[in-house]
């Protein structure tokens, strides 16, 4: 599960229908959704922070609900904060904590950027030229605006998931829409529910303050 949520961060939920439009068959990228995805890329490049609302839904296959989770993401350069219900997962660059406020037990693992999964802020870079093959699926709409849609299937056949949808704004070229389908049926959407840049954001924010909670076990798996 949080490898599946750090996957994708910035986020949402399919809305609209795709139009017809040829598809460029896998075994090599589209140019045209290389286009669309480097432009997000040099975008969300530009920006020195990034903090985002979003709701997180679980359906199964067929799209029974079988969760719907709201929370926070918070992003500067390397660094990320993931607040969600009952879990807070913090990365200063170096280490990653991930705390359970049920068990009020935290994890401490070594970050390890190249370790292939896809942490909040890679997965605005170029990435997906080395770990994906990726087409331009169509438009679709999304909440008024129009997106593009680029399907993306993962080059290691091991990853727990067969398949990612983005939806990118034309107007902004922020990706605004990511579903994850995973191997075992399950899909996860993303959908924002606002997103604010270039506010002050404390490096201190990015590490879990274990004072602050008192009681708390941690575990140091480093």
């Amino acid at each position: 599960m949080r490898k599946v949520v750090l996957a994708v961060l910035i986020l949402s939920g399919l809305a609209g229908k795709s139009l017809a439009q040829a598809k460029t068959p896998f075994g090599q990228s589209d140019p045209k959704a290389k286009e669309i995805l480097d432009a997000a890329s040099k975008q969300f490049k530009t920006y020195k922070t990034v903090k985002a609302d979003f709701v997180l839904k679980i359906n199964t296959a067929d799209q029974k609900l079988l969760d719907s989770k709201t929370g926070t993401v918070y992003l500067k350069g390397t660094r990320y904060k993931v607040l969600l219900n009952g879990q807070e997962i913090y990365c200063d660059g170096e280490t990653i904590w991930t705390y359970n406020k049920d068990t009020k037990e935290v994890q401490i693992n070594t970050y390890t950027p190249d370790n292939g999964t896809i942490t909040p802020s890679r997965l605005f870079t170029n990435f997906y030229d080395k770990e994906f093959l990726y087409r331009l699926d169509g438009t679709a709409s999304y909440k008024g605006k129009t997106t593009d849609v680029i399907e993306m299937t993962p080059l290691d056949k091991s990853k727990p998931f067969f398949k990612v949808v983005v939806q990118v704004d034309r107007s902004s070229h922020n990706i605004v829409n990511t579903k994850i389908f995973e191997k075992g049926g399950n899909q996860y959407t993303y959908e924002v529910t606002s997103f604010t840049t270039n506010m002050a954001l404390d490096d201190k924010s990015f590490v879990f303050d274990t004072a602050a909670h008192p009681g708390v076990d941690v575990v140091d798996l480093r």
